[in-house]
């Protein structure tokens, strides 16, 4: 049998496109799928200098490859994953690595790689972005792991990732589950561009009556200047796009439920555990589930009807453009934050550098503000937040007073803006000087004696509420 120097497993779009990629660079890829005739398919359709060779099962898969084994997987998370695992482990040898490459829980991949390496047998938790396109040309990838595992296969995953100014998009982020939380990180700030790009969308549609084409038109501008994103393109690109059947804009003929495949939500979740206020990530994962929730949203809008709204005024569309730019920066900013609280909480050490370098290039989230967020964190590594850089704010600042404009006139006018309303609100709440949390340690002592902290002495304090009201430090 022909001897391949990597396996892939999971040969739906992603795990095909990858294993084109491997084979572009010179690498004979031994496929499997339980689908039977996708690996069939890939293998006839392939003119690559390499080869892809199909497997009709795990065991001719690892067959096919050469000492030390490297089979990378591309299968759903949870069970999928690990049922592959309990395939592939009994089969492999000790100096042998899998490499997860689908999306993961980073606590799964953490206790993963203990399980495997109770057998001698190496794991990568590799987070990739950059959708089929990225997997075919070039994603950015974010690995996790032990550093013997990743020299093994760091040759690899650098050839097949994108480039930006000679630099492979990719590196060791740290060890363990470090990979997957980082693509975790990536998937909410992700959730949260994307709705602030739809809010941004909805406010030009109710606000000055634009068509999807015009507004589309407006964001390719956006596009060539500060905004610059694929994120931000792609919007531009899907706005101008005729459907065949009708001739209309297409998104005008898609239904307004928004899928998700929980990756956001993890993200929001991990942000609730440390602590972390991603109020973006939390609000973008809330409006998917709101936008799928369309009888209760029948219902409602029957009851209570939709106001008017009213005309926003000149300059409404550079305000929509500055709100925008602003609330993207601070959704990147939420997102740092909530690496460094993981990296702390973890031990991991994370680069907060080097993990916007892998961002830049092949990613969904690249945009031209990853140079300033590498920047920041090379100046200053222990930065408590993006937004107390001034390169990093200096574009945007004077985009507040739009942003506010914005925000007020969608709420006066029954808009919906989750994300651009919440991230407002917690730019305001960050620099005020004294927030509302101490009527809320009041209540919590007077109904549980959960304590409080006092201003002017140390310790803490309980009232009496239910005798005389004393106060006694507990």
């Amino acid at each position: 049998m022909t001897t391949a120097q990597v396996g892939v497993v999971g040969l739906a779009v992603m795990g095909g496109n990858l294993s084109r990629n491997l084979a572009r660079q010179g690498l004979t890829v031994a496929v499997y799928d339980r689908v039977q005739g996708l690996g069939r398919d890939l293998a006839s359709g392939h003119e690559g200098v390499g080869g892809i060779v199909d497997c009709a099962n795990p065991e001719s898969l690892i067959a096919a490859l050469a000492r030390p084994r490297a089979v990378i997987l591309l299968v759903p998370a949870g069970r999928a994953t690990d049922a592959v695992i309990r395939d592939l482990a009994p089969l492999m040898e000790a100096g042998d690595t899998i490499i997860d490459a689908g999306n993961a829980r980073f606590e799964d991949t953490e206790n993963r790689e203990k399980a495997l390496a109770a057998m001698g047998i190496r794991f990568i938790g590799a987070g990739v972005s950059g959708g089929e396109e990225g997997a075919l040309h070039g994603p950015s990838i974010m690995a996790g792991g032990g550093q013997g595992a990743w020299d093994a296969v760091r040759p690899m995953l650098e050839g097949i990732s994108a480039r930006v100014d000679g630099e492979p998009c990719c590196a060791l982020v740290g060890p363990g589950g470090a990979g997957h939380f980082v693509k975790t990180v990536h998937n909410g700030i992700e959730y949260a561009v994307l709705q602030l790009i739809a809010e941004a969308y909805h406010l030009l549609r109710e606000g000055l009556g634009e068509t999807a084409p015009r507004i589309g038109e407006a964001f390719a501008d956006w596009n060539a200047s500060g905004l610059d994103s694929y994120l931000l393109e792609v919007s531009a690109e899907a706005l101008r796009h005729e459907d065949a059947r009708t001739g209309r804009p297409l998104v005008d003929v898609i239904l307004d439920e928004a899928g998700n495949k929980g990756t956001g939500v993890w993200a929001a979740q991990a942000a609730l555990g440390l602590g972390v206020p991603a109020t973006g990530v939390a609000e973008a994962a809330f409006a998917r589930a709101l936008s799928a929730r369309r009888e209760q949203r029948e219902s409602i809008r029957a009851a209570l009807g939709s106001p008017e709204p009213d005309s926003p005024g000149e300059g409404f569309q550079e305000d929509v453009r500055q709100a925008l730019e602003f609330a993207t920066r601070v959704a990147y900013a939420q997102g740092f934050d909530l690496i460094h609280a993981g990296s702390d909480e973890h031990g991991w050490g994370l680069d907060c550098a080097s993990i916007a370098r892998v961002w830049r290039g092949g990613c969904i989230i690249r945009a031209r503000l990853l140079d300033a967020i590498v920047e920041a964190n090379i100046h200053d590594p222990g930065t408590p937040s993006l937004l107390t850089d001034p390169p990093y704010m200096a574009p945007v600042i004077a985009g507040e007073a739009a942003w506010r404009r914005v925000v007020s006139w969608a709420v006066l006018s029954g808009i919906p803006v989750p994300v651009f309303s919440s991230l407002l609100s917690y730019v305001d709440a960050l620099r005020t000087e004294r927030l509302p949390a101490a009527l809320i340690q009041a209540q919590r002592d007077f109904f549980g004696a959960h304590t409080y902290r006092r201003i002017d002495v140390d310790g803490a304090f309980h009232t009496l509420w239910s005798s005389d009201r004393s106060e006694k430090e507990v």
